[in-house]
């Protein structure tokens, strides 16, 4: 869904070029959306539990795993240590890039699945590189 709200020029401009206003995403910034992206993202979990065949046992931890990967996606920390940054390459550096304005049209994919920009063509290769004055930023390498 979150590629397709990139694709189509009407729901992007209408819909989710509002949690994009935030070029410099932090964490309470991953629910700065449009109402109707609300309405969109929760048809699309509720498609994904009936689909899945997921016990709500098994529902409440997957998507309140969703929701801590979203708040840190969006966190903008590279933390040493992080699970998440261990687990899964899609990470906060690759989704800052995307919140850059020249990577609104790249990386796409969403917490757990970067696969799809590979298979899309919007993957954008990025490095994390050391800053003097300390911490990381995430700066994009030439488009493959």
């Amino acid at each position: 869904m979150h590629h397709y709200m990139h694709t189509n020029k009407f729901l992007y401009r209408h819909v989710h070029a509002q949690h994009h206003k935030l070029v410099a995403p932090y964490a309470i910034a991953a629910f700065y959306n449009h109402p109707m992206e609300g309405v969109f993202d929760t048809i699309g979990a509720s498609i994904a539990f009936l689909v899945s065949g997921m016990t709500a046992r098994t529902t409440i931890p997957f998507f309140c795993l969703i929701v801590v990967k979203t708040v840190d996606d969006h966190c903008g920390l590279w933390l040493p240590g992080n699970v998440f940054h261990i687990l899964f390459p899609n990470n906060t550096a690759f989704h800052d890039i995307h919140h850059q304005l020249h990577g609104s049209k790249y990386t796409f994919s969403q917490r757990f699945f970067p696969i799809w920009d590979k298979l899309l063509g919007t993957h954008m290769p990025y490095d994390l590189v050391k800053r003097p004055e300390g911490g990381f930023e995430a700066r994009v390498l030439s488009k493959d």
